[in-house]
């Protein structure tokens, strides 16, 4: 499972006076705080929140199938979709950070002007350097964000995500492309990313249908690799296809549907994404050699 805001706090000690009904998936959250410690290894995952840090030490980032040194000043931004980690190296770890939620993200900003910027789109740079004069400017923004958080005014969070914007602007402004390494565990690791993206696709709730993810290239786009470089790694490590594993998810996860609920056969295909019964039947024949009616009817004698 993704790492949850009062997880995050949790881990690294920080205290946050918010009640526990701030971080309801229906209300906006946002919150700042200074960077003054030690993170030590950070274990690599999903959080379910949004974060844009100023980091001030140095450390080794590391994605799905890279790393990078850190080394200097450096804007990170991470999303929801793209996990990492982070290993300090300079035991002195300050900077800043903002956390917030996908309630305080607007529809427009994702999918309008800002979709293809570090912070929402899943590939590309998301560690972006700063030079002094960079560096005083994103200072400066943090510190307008901490005012702005301690004050009353009603429209706080519209304020605050105008500089949120000014901080990914900055970034979108920097067109150096940064060096990375490869991991030398990388394969291992893609492969249980993918079976980790997978499993958080369920379960799905009808009439909303959860399943976003349908096909390999769906997965190694969430990734940031190449879907054949993604079928490779994950037939060397599991014995199995990219696609085989995707399909016996749903199946498993429509036969228990079938058997344990009084879903109809339609509600089910389309929670899991299907577009017609017809359709759902066919594959779930396909890959059991039964129907969706018969698995039904023998759950029911």
């Amino acid at each position: 499972m993704p790492e949850t805001i009062p997880q995050f706090y949790k881990r690294i000690q920080c205290y946050d006076p918010k009640p526990a009904a701030v971080y309801s998936k229906e209300k906006e959250y946002f919150n700042l705080f200074s960077r003054q410690c030690n993170f030590g290894t950070v274990q690599f995952s999903y959080r379910d929140f949004y974060k844009v840090t100023l980091i001030m030490g140095t450390g080794k980032l590391y994605y799905a199938d890279k790393w990078i040194f850190v080394d200097r000043p450096a804007l990170l931004f991470s999303n929801p979709l793209v996990p990492y980690a982070w290993e300090s190296v300079s035991e002195e770890q300050k900077g800043m950070f903002c956390i917030f939620n996908e309630q305080f993200v607007r529809t427009e900003e994702k999918n309008g002007s800002l979709a293809n910027t570090p912070l929402f789109r899943l590939t590309g740079d998301k560690v972006f350097f700063l030079d002094e004069v960079q560096l005083a400017n994103v200072q400066n923004i943090y510190a307008r964000m901490q005012e702005e958080l301690q004050s009353d005014y009603a429209g706080k969070p519209d304020v605050l995500r105008c500089y949120l914007h000014l901080l990914i602007h900055t970034a979108v402004k920097m067109q150096d492309t940064n060096q990375y390494e490869s991991h030398p565990n990388a394969s291992q690791r893609i492969a249980e990313l993918f079976l980790e993206l997978l499993e958080r696709q369920f379960p799905v709730d009808y009439p909303r249908a959860a399943l976003i993810l349908h096909t390999p290239a769906d997965y190694a786009d969430r990734l940031s690799v190449h879907v054949n470089h993604l079928n490779k790694v994950v037939k060397e490590t599991t014995g199995k296809t990219t696609s085989e594993l995707i399909a016996g998810r749903v199946i498993k996860e429509a036969t228990q549907y079938l058997q344990h609920t009084n879903r109809s056969i339609s509600e089910i295909a389309f929670s899991l994404g299907f577009e017609s019964i017809s359709y759902f039947s066919k594959f779930y024949r396909k890959h059991t050699d039964q129907s969706p009616t018969k698995v039904r009817e023998q759950a029911t004698i």
